[in-house]
């Protein structure tokens, strides 16, 4: 446990002893913290990230300082993050600081200039991100919103929206995403269980229509129609 220590030198297995455990504490401390901090980059899951990566970074380049310090100075951090994202979830005032209300940017089809220097972004990256929508033209957007985690949510006007089934009085279908039963040449066999289908039976098929094995197979789907979508190396 020598690596674990500050010393004047560590030596080759020692370093890497260090940078395991430092892994293994970053993996457990991220599980405890939730994907909420690598999903969505707000203001406190942008503290907690720029200053846990300092911390545990100096003892992985300097063999002259102890883990035991950083470990410890990371086990308070997230345990300040984990009080503060209930703090947000009890406390509206806590949450509207941490996480702002929503800044209109796009009112009715005006631009809301003084909103853009608020939030800090520019004309031409609000024209980028509503070319990212398909939205070619301003004067289409009812709202536009500049959100906590730093994306823009646009909403049309009705007459501007794509058709759907339901405006057509189309009769509607039900949703089901196709189930994946092999990726990589490999067959989820948790996934084919499920199914009215067996292993022999996916076989069979792959091979009649395709002529291939299952390992030259690199994913394969298949819908409640019993529809099998096959792509192959």
């Amino acid at each position: 446990m020598e690596f674990f220590y500050g010393q004047e030198s560590l030596k080759a297995v020692q370093w890497i002893l260090r940078a395991i455990i430092a892994f293994v504490f970053l993996f457990i401390a991220a599980k405890i913290m939730g994907h909420r901090s690598i999903s969505q980059l707000g203001l406190l899951d942008f503290a907690m990230a720029i200053t846990v990566g300092n911390i545990i970074a100096h003892p992985l380049s300097d063999e002259g300082l102890g883990m035991g310090g950083s470990m410890i100075t990371m086990s308070v951090l997230i345990i300040l993050y984990i009080v503060c994202v209930y703090l947000s979830l009890k406390w509206i005032s806590f949450r509207h600081f941490i996480e702002p209300t929503p800044l209109p940017l796009i009112e009715n089809g005006k631009i809301i200039s003084r909103n853009l220097t608020k939030a800090r972004i520019s004309i031409d990256y609000l024209l980028a991100e509503l070319r990212k929508e398909k939205i070619e033209e301003i004067q289409k957007v009812a709202y536009a919103f500049w959100e906590a985690d730093g994306t823009i949510s646009s909403f049309l006007y009705p007459e501007n929206q794509s058709l759907t089934q339901k405006d057509m009085n189309m009769p509607q279908q039900t949703f089901s995403l196709p189930v994946v039963i092999i990726k990589e040449g490999k067959i989820d066999f948790h996934q084919l269980n499920h199914l009215p289908q067996n292993e022999e039976w996916l076989k069979n098929a792959i091979f009649s229509t395709y002529k291939v094995d299952i390992q030259d197979v690199l994913l394969a789907t298949i819908d409640q129609q019993n529809n099998l979508q096959v792509y192959l190396y």
